[in-house]
């Protein structure tokens, strides 16, 4: 039996990446997007449905998914993709970026979630696949906003694949680091453009930077490498919950999960300050 995903966030980038690959592999793919009259390349796929989706509009989540059921019979298993990343000190950072920040990718991520429950428990069956980020692990300086919403969604996968597992669902986190090609730079970019600027950050801002471009280099994986994770933790059967999709934030989210808290404050401070900390 053919099975479905539903997948938001879909216009470009990883979510697209993922939507021809699990099309690509014969499953019917729902593949969503704020602006689908936009789309000229998902939609000459002949098993895929592409439907209108923004995680901030609640009844575009409702209409989706129902348009889903309704091309394909059923949805098997959703993928929680759409998100953005702020970058900058968090105190130039307007209030109203922050709350974008967790209404895209933590409050988005529910309410598609909570909306396509009902149909899950109705099929005693489903898998939720929520993209976090090496981010949602461990903490470097001058994301903060969008570490703050990857931890948030690490914390709310895991709790709530405890409560689904009495339902016959599973939720599963990918956590990818760097990826080439990948656009959430570029739209973080763009975000910056509101910050406030504050001078006595400027020495700061400018050896993190350093540092940053330092782990852009490290990265080598690509989007078609991440979509590979996720196809893979969405069908091997398992109940593992989390997924290391990249090698470049390996080693980091090993300091954070398996050695001192010491060790690792000491690695970050001799990785992002400019002196010990």
């Amino acid at each position: 039996m053919t099975k479905t995903v539903l997948i938001t966030g879909t216009s470009s980038g990883l979510g697209r990446t993922t939507a021809r690959f699990f099309a690509a592999r014969g499953w019917n793919v729902v593949a969503t997007m704020r602006r689908p009259e936009a789309e000229t390349e998902l939609t000459r796929l002949d098993n895929a449905l592409v439907a209108r989706l923004d995680v901030q509009d609640r009844a575009s989540i409702a209409d989706a998914i129902s348009a889903g059921i309704a091309r394909f019979g059923r949805i098997d298993a959703l993928i929680n993709n759409a998100g953005f990343g702020l970058a900058g000190i968090f105190e130039g950072t307007p209030r109203e970026k922050i709350v974008e920040q967790f209404e895209v990718n933590v409050f988005g991520v529910m309410d598609v979630t909570r909306a396509i429950l009902p149909h899950f428990r109705q099929n005693r069956s489903g898998l939720v696949i929520n993209i976090s980020s090496g981010a949602g692990v461990f903490a470097p300086p001058m994301i903060s906003l969008y570490c703050a919403s990857k931890f948030a969604l690490e914390g709310f996968s895991e709790a709530l694949s405890f409560e689904l597992a009495s339902q016959g669902i599973g939720v599963k986190i990918i956590e990818p680091g760097g990826v080439l090609s990948t656009r959430l730079n570029e739209r973080a970019a763009t975000e910056a453009q509101h910050f406030e600027a504050i001078p006595d950050y400027n020495a700061f801002i400018m050896h993190s930077a350093g540092a940053f471009e330092a782990m852009a280099r490290a990265a080598h994986a690509t989007e078609e490498d991440v979509a590979q994770v996720i196809y893979g933790a969405a069908t091997d059967g398992s109940q593992r919950l989390r997924y290391v999709a990249t090698e470049d934030v390996v080693s980091m989210i090993q300091a954070r999960r398996e050695t001192s808290e010491d060790h690792y404050h000491a690695l970050m401070c001799a990785q992002f300050m400019a002196k010990a900390c």
